[in-house]
């Protein structure tokens, strides 16, 4: 759907720090696991995928943008959901969200265990976050 290459070499963090001129897509989890799922993407990058979704140049953080990332975050959350669910927990999504600005950071949830993923795509790196109450 995004059509472009993306790869990991499977470095997991603890800790983000401050995301700068970016933009985070996020779902909830409750059920079985509560919890936030979150992807953090670079403006650059968020333009680029956007552009691949729609299938047209994208050139500012607007609606299009903000869509394309939160169906991003649903998307991820709706996998983490199914493999979940195929092992007998019960996972439900919030709606997805999403928040941008200069430079913000992100803690949806106090006393965390938290995941941190990096990605590398051709026009940037993204984080995939994944927050689980204790």
């Amino acid at each position: 759907m995004v059509m472009m290459e993306v790869s990991s070499d499977a470095t997991i963090l603890n800790t983000l720090g401050s995301l700068q001129q970016s933009i985070t897509g996020m779902v909830g989890l409750a059920g079985t696991h509560k919890g936030v799922l979150a992807i953090h993407i670079p403006n650059q990058l968020a333009l680029a995928i956007t552009s691949s979704f729609l299938g047209m140049e994208v050139e500012s953080i607007n609606e299009d943008v903000q869509d394309a990332v939160g169906e991003l975050a649903n998307m991820l959350g709706g996998n983490i959901k199914s493999v979940l669910s195929e092992r007998g927990r019960d996972i439900a999504l919030s709606l997805p969200s999403t928040i941008s600005g200069e430079q913000y950071f992100f803690q949806a949830l106090n006393d965390v265990d938290t995941l941190i993923i990096p990605f590398k795509a051709p026009a940037g790196t993204f984080h995939v976050e994944l927050q689980l109450e204790k």
